[in-house]
């Protein structure tokens, strides 16, 4: 929903299958990218033990008046418009209360206008705060994305008031969204395990916080995502991080890692894909 125009810029992958911005400033600048957290850094820090002496970020300051016009525009005229066929399945596995991390996979710049069509604001009741590179967040689009909910990570150097701020909407039981992949790739890829620790950790910080992390798989019918091409979505029964505790925080991260890549490549399986080479 950030940048609708931005949207139209094809992406080119690499011979490894990962998409990245074409090599051009002007469109570089348009375009933002929604990234997982780096919890494996070195110097990110436990939020749960650090958050008393921590200075909190600013505080995004979301329009509502903004968010109810930009997610109607892109449901019923950029994206009906761009692509021939758009299939939603699941929407009754979305949690109508408490804390959620939204976790898609990441296959085009598509997937911040896909993911809210499928569970968005006007869908669920619910605003999406997406987790965005600190590096996107200047200028216009910065402003833009703030205001309608999203809010800048720093993923080399994660800092102690951004995560607690992610935790803190977890515990306001609002919805975060993360590509747990970490960046735009063709196929499923080993995700990252900023997503689990950060989720982990939230379910640590309170007690019978109750996070759920709701696997979406996102697969469209031509790698490229050209013009009038088809687009499906497919919503997974939430994961309760607290049925994934372990002996310490790490190995509940790894136990939920392993759960959610499981899930997210049943949720796009070759037998899913080749359903739709055959259309169009």
């Amino acid at each position: 929903m950030f940048s609708i125009v931005s949207m139209l810029v094809p992406n080119s992958p690499n011979s490894h299958g990962v998409s990245h911005r074409p090599a051009c400033s002007s469109c570089d600048s348009q375009i933002p990218t929604t990234s997982t957290l780096n919890l494996t850094h070195p110097s990110a820090p436990s939020v749960v033990e650090h958050s008393r002496t921590t200075k909190q970020p600013a505080r995004p300051r979301c329009l509502p008046w903004l968010i109810s016009l930009a997610y109607p525009v892109a449901r019923h005229l950029l994206l009906p418009l761009y692509f021939r066929r758009i299939e939603v399945s699941g929407r009754e596995h979305l949690p109508a209360t408490g804390p959620v991390i939204f976790a898609p996979t990441h296959r085009s710049r598509w997937d911040a206008l896909i993911v809210p069509y499928a569970a968005g604001q006007d869908v669920t009741g619910r605003m999406l705060r997406f987790m965005v590179t600190a590096d996107e967040m200047t200028g216009l689009q910065g402003w833009l994305i703030r205001r309608l909910g999203g809010f800048p990570i720093n993923t080399r150097q994660p800092t102690i008031a951004a995560l607690r701020h992610s935790i803190e909407l977890l515990q306001q039981g609002e919805t975060l969204v993360m590509f747990p992949e970490g960046d735009i790739y063709r196929q499923c890829r080993p995700l990252k395990p900023g997503l689990a620790r950060l989720a982990v950790q939230a379910e640590a910080s309170q007690e019978n916080l109750g996070v759920q992390i709701v696997p979406i798989g996102i697969q469209y019918n031509k790698p490229l995502v050209p013009w009038r091409c088809t687009v499906k979505i497919r919503i997974g029964h939430p994961l309760k991080v607290a049925d994934y505790w372990a002996e310490t925080p790490k190995a509940s991260a790894r136990k939920l890692t392993a759960k959610l890549e499981e899930v997210l490549r049943s949720l796009s399986s070759p037998c899913y894909g080749e359903g739709m080479k055959n259309e169009g």
